[in-house]
């Protein structure tokens, strides 16, 4: 007996129900996506080291350990191999914003203005449905834009009673920077927690930026610690490294005794040796400024009766350099543990991403030095911790080459929003999660620095790092060419550019250099400062210290 056949528009009916059962299992799935969105806090504190933050290994940060921020590498991710795009403030910050390079974003150094109109991380967030938020140090020369809340530092910022700025008003807050950042980071997670939109916070930290002033809590913390002080303290380069020649950023030559140091004039004397700019210390409260004076006092007057010289005193200045240093980083560790709290009180900590960076690298003595710029290791070289559980592996070590560059693309990535077509960075979720390897992720870096003449004369240099090399090319008042076997030469201080041994590996690092200045537009224009624009940009300061020329400033940026 033949079946009977259905109707046809029970056929149609049958397919009508599986395909309202497909969309409404797309949206299903769309709105889980939406629901999953993560929080993204991105913590970035001011010229914070790798090398002192004790999730990294140091010797030194062994002896003032970073607990709080270890949390983040112990709860998810630590980056060994993340590099800046530009190792400077302002550069840096609208890398992260913009998920550019400098040529393309137009900040190449600090004192440009951040061009607010261009497409920028927070704006395509805040179009995906997210609140967003800037707290703390911007330093970009223009007012935030696109974010929904901002109360920002008036420039630099100092350490004490700092003046924010609100898109309303500018007050002048009393109370330790660092803490207040915090403070004023938690009050706005605060009022976001119930909220039905996923938010996004950038929390900036001035610290532990120059004049490196801890809190009063920690000013005497370390002074029992004698640290080690790298090998290369005293080295001294040769005639290939004229870059490296002449630089004015050597703790022991170029520092400020009185605002770097807070060395005093004399024995039971509370002022201060040269302080350019006093402008650290004029915002301190009578109250503060005293508590500082007698705890620094017995230290000062220690130093007076020893009576150092010479090498002894290069030392000693290279301790008291990161007994300040390191006391700073630990009020910005404190910080980042009261949020990690919060988070994990408010029951906040499952569903948001946190990261903690710094904007580049910094030296912390490694060939007497201080400050940035360099493409060498030290100062390219950026830490990186990421959390977010059930996402990010607890305890994983991400050993790909990643810089800031590609920041942006991993937020808007978490968060199923749109990459702009000309954001030039890479999403590092497949890196998190596993997706893909370190070795066919990246395979070289590029670099590029612009500001001279200015303060540490770092000469403007490009470059390129792969696996195992780095070659960079200091160009304007000079040109040359350096070439380091990283693997081999971690301190950077063998330059092989000439020597024959390397001739393909040379020839391979500039074709690869040469197709990365195509990919990331970067057309290079060899603008020479002239001699008299060097010898002006000397003269202009060199009065500050009342000595000879060449004697160049300290400056703040």
């Amino acid at each position: 007996m033949l079946k009977k056949s259905l109707p046809s528009y029970s056929f149609l009916s049958l397919l009508l129900l599986l395909a309202f059962s497909a969309c409404k299992n797309t949206e299903k799935q769309e709105e889980t996506a939406q629901n999953e969105r993560p929080n993204i806090i991105f913590i970035m504190s001011d010229d914070h080291a790798f090398q002192a933050i004790s999730a990294y290994g140091s010797e030194l940060s062994k002896l003032a350990p970073t607990p709080n921020i270890d949390r983040i590498a112990e709860d998810g991710a630590i980056f060994s191999r993340n590099y800046c795009t530009n190792s400077l403030c302002g550069p840096s910050r609208a890398t992260i914003l913009t998920g550019k390079f400098s040529n393309e974003n137009g900040f190449r150094m600090n004192g440009d203005k951040f061009d607010g109109s261009q497409v920028t991380l927070p704006k395509v967030l805040g179009e995906n449905g997210y609140e967003t938020a800037i707290i703390g140090k911007w330093h970009l020369g223009t007012t935030p834009t696109g974010f929904d809340y901002w109360d920002i530092l008036n420039d630099q910022g100092q350490y004490y009673n700092p003046d924010f700025i609100s898109d309303n008003d500018t007050t002048t807050v009393q109370g330790y920077t660092t803490d207040l950042i915090t403070d004023k980071s938690i009050d706005w997670i605060n009022k976001q927690k119930d909220a039905d939109k996923p938010f996004f916070l950038m929390v900036h930290h001035k610290a532990p930026h120059r004049n490196w002033m801890p809190p009063l809590r920690y000013a005497t913390v370390y002074d029992s610690i004698e640290f080690p002080l790298p090998d290369s303290y005293f080295h001294e380069f040769d005639t290939t490294q004229i870059a490296a020649k002449d630089q004015l950023m050597t703790i022991y030559k170029d520092m400020y005794e009185g605002y770097d140091l807070k060395m005093t004039e004399a024995e039971g004397s509370s002022k201060l040796m040269h302080d350019p700019w006093n402008n650290e210390f004029s915002r301190m409260n009578a109250e503060q400024r005293a508590t500082w004076d007698s705890l620094y006092q017995p230290k000062n007057d220690a130093m007076h009766r020893a009576n150092l010289k010479g090498k002894e005193l290069d030392k000693w200045m290279g301790q008291r350099f990161l007994h300040q240093y390191l006391a700073t980083v630990k009020a910005v560790d404190d910080g980042v543990g009261r949020i990690l709290d919060y988070l994990k009180e408010n029951g906040m900590d499952e569903n948001t991403l946190v990261v903690y960076t710094s904007d580049q690298g910094f030296y912390l003595g490694e060939n007497g030095w201080f400050d940035k710029r360099y493409m060498y290791e030290i100062s390219f070289r950026q830490p990186l911790l990421m959390q977010y559980p059930g996402h990010i592996k607890a305890g994983s070590t991400v050993d790909a080459l990643t810089q800031n560059l590609d920041f942006a693309e991993t937020f808007l990535d978490y968060a199923n929003a749109p990459i702009p077509e000309d954001f030039q960075g890479k999403s590092l979720r497949p890196l998190l999660e596993n997706k893909v390897n370190g070795a066919d992720f990246r395979n070289a870096l590029y670099y590029h620095y612009y500001d001279f003449p200015a303060f540490h004369m770092v000469k403007k240099h490009y470059g390129v790092k792969t696996d195992r090399y780095a070659m960079m090319h200091f160009y304007d008042d000079i040109d040359q060419w350096e070439l380091y076997d990283v693997e081999q030469d971690p301190e950077e201080h063998h330059n092989l550019y000439n020597d024959p041994k390397y001739a393909d590996i040379k020839e391979r690092l500039h074709k690869t250099l040469d197709s990365l200045q195509v990919v990331y537009k970067d057309t290079m224009n060899f603008n020479k400062s002239t001699e008299q624009q060097v010898d002006r940009a000397y003269d202009m300061f060199s009065t500050l210290k009342g000595e000879e020329k060449g004697y160049y400033p300290r400056e703040q940026n």
